[in-house]
């Protein structure tokens, strides 16, 4: 095939193919506008006088609105049907989280009695052995006496006597008991014995009754002398060991036969912050409360085999507003820092000052008169304890008592002191503040 035929057969081509899409572009405009056509005769001409098959299809009814709540609570059942795991676990929590507030909310807002004879009258005695001028005390006796327990507190001495018979309840009532007469104490627990055996006869009439001894509280005092352990006299020991450690020891003592016949409970009652966060400057009341926690676990271990329950409570900070002024649970009595000897306040005293700072301005050595707990949370406690058939061996009651446990046995001591502004001394620091010291006193001393 020559060049030119080829050359004819390309054009050819091309004609044709113009052709064919002339053609198709005419018979798709021819369509458009018999569709058109259509269209406009179905709309204008009444549906009556088209067959079945000719009228439109009705266009489809409008969704019904739903309003924003159904419509949330539809998205809500997507997502749960979506998420059924995590939905049972989101019930489970929310359920039990509920049902643990409603019965603590119940147990907290229930009544609570001491139970009374057939006649009436009062039967149950509680033993307060504490300080009467303690707001721990004075504020136990009264809450106890209100719920109808007689409560009988241990005084040894006529002016502690006065202080409680000054209350003017007729059910709140001193024991003398000095502990340190040995002859005194058996006397005195041979009175109290007789008087709970011997028949009570409520008012004229009334059929008698017997006393029931329901539980020795120990409510140790809580004042403790702070400061560095060479600052602290002996004397002073010898003290807080005698007031706080043997005196108690001698009154669980004096009061275990009549316990032991009654089945009577005990509780101790120490403090709990100090003890936990064991610091620095705070010696005496470290190891006090640690031998009151040893006493109280061996007591604990000897009267569990004759089915006595023996309960510690860890107090925390307590609102003591109300009760006996602005006295404080925990106050930091101690040496001043400026009769402390020479080297003492050098190497301490800064650090004393700090913590001291630090620890009344977060409540945990000096606390305000409204700071801490309400004193109603550990009353209720104490009743409890006293009446449960199975109360708990620990209790920890008032602001910070299960933090500061907490933080004491899991944070290291290190960070502990750092967070209650303790810093390391050095040696080259302290040293010229000795010798200033030094030569200032030896100018005092030779008269220059």
């Amino acid at each position: 095939m020559t060049s030119d035929d080829q050359h004819f057969l390309d054009v050819l081509a091309e004609y044709s193919s113009d052709v064919k899409r002339f053609t198709g572009d005419i018979w798709d405009a021819s369509d458009r506008h018999f569709a058109s056509v259509a269209s406009y005769i179905k709309k204008s001409v009444p549906e009556t006088w088209l067959p079945e098959r000719a009228r439109p299809s009705p266009p489809p009814p409008p969704l019904p609105k739903l309003p924003a709540s159904a419509s949330y609570i539809h998205h809500v059942q997507d997502w749960v049907t979506r998420n059924k795991a995590l939905t049972a676990a989101i019930v489970a929590f929310l359920g039990t989280g509920g049902f643990l507030l409603y019965r603590e909310k119940r147990k907290h807002s229930r009544k609570r009695r001491a139970r009374r004879a057939s006649n009436g009258a009062r039967r149950e005695v509680v033993v307060l052995a504490g300080p009467p001028n303690s707001p721990i005390t004075k504020s136990l006796s009264l809450d106890l006496e209100r719920r109808g327990f007689i409560v009988y507190i241990v005084c040894a001495d006529v002016e502690e006597e006065q202080q409680v018979q000054g209350e003017s309840r007729a059910d709140v009532r001193p024991l003398h008991l000095d502990v340190a007469d040995t002859l005194g104490t058996q006397d005195a627990m041979e009175r109290f014995n007789n008087l709970l055996l011997r028949p009570h006869v409520a008012f004229s009439g009334a059929s008698p009754h017997n006393l029931h001894f329901r539980g020795l509280v120990l409510v140790p005092s809580t004042d403790f002398p702070s400061g560095p352990i060479e600052t602290v006299a002996p004397e002073l020991w010898s003290d807080a060991l005698n007031a706080k450690v043997l005196n108690t020891v001698a009154v669980a003592q004096a009061f275990l036969p009549t316990i032991c016949e009654f089945k009577a409970r005990v509780l101790v009652l120490t403090p709990s912050v100090v003890a936990s966060l064991q610091p620095p400057f705070h010696s005496v009341e470290t190891t006090i409360v640690s031998a009151l926690e040893g006493f109280a676990a061996s007591l604990r271990g000897e009267l569990g085999t004759l089915g006595i329950d023996v309960c510690q409570f860890k107090l925390g900070t307590f609102d003591v507003s109300n009760v006996g002024g602005k006295q404080q649970l925990q106050s930091m009595v101690g040496p001043k820092t400026n009769l402390w000897p020479t080297t003492a306040r050098a190497l301490y005293a800064a650090n004393y000052v700090n913590q001291s700072r630090v620890g009344r301005s977060r409540g945990l050595f000096n606390h305000t008169s409204n700071a801490g707990s309400s004193l109603r949370e550990l009353h209720n406690a104490v009743f409890d304890a006293l009446t449960q058939k199975h109360p708990r061996r620990v209790w920890r009651v008032g602001r910070g008592s299960v933090t500061y446990d907490l933080v004491g046995n899991w944070v290291p001591a290190g960070l502990v002191g750092w967070m209650l502004g303790i810093r390391r001394v050095t040696l080259n620091e302290v040293g010229p503040q000795l010798e200033d010291s030094v030569g200032s006193w030896e100018k005092i001393e030779t008269g220059v």
